[in-house]
């Protein structure tokens, strides 16, 4: 196996371990594809060092077990703001309506 990949795996392996970043937001530091990392990990790195893809392995299954939550604060936020903006620009307009005397 090449020098290049075994060091960009353990590189790519500590990022994690430290940050404790997905595989995408790993992707897009090191300029690879999400396979790429993803291969590395479960592949190249359960040769290399298992201790350490053990840890790894543990910190993405953490990462798939709170997707979900993390999913619905996000499409929350979303919808938070847009009825935000909706119902002020409601409430401008009933205010600035002169014929029904609403607020």
């Amino acid at each position: 196996m090449d020098s290049l990949i075994k060091k960009r795996v353990i590189k790519e392996s500590n990022y994690i371990i430290k940050t404790n970043k997905t595989i995408r937001e790993t992707a897009k530091k090191f300029n690879v594809s999400k396979s790429t990392v993803h291969n590395d990990i479960h592949k190249i790195l359960k040769k290399i060092d298992y201790e350490k893809f053990i840890i790894v392995n543990n910190i993405m299954k953490n990462h798939i077990e709170t997707r979900h939550i993390k999913g619905g604060e996000a499409t929350k936020l979303k919808y938070q703001s847009r009825w935000k903006y909706v119902f002020k620009g409601y409430r401008n307009w009933f205010r600035d309506c002169k014929c029904i005397n609403f607020c």
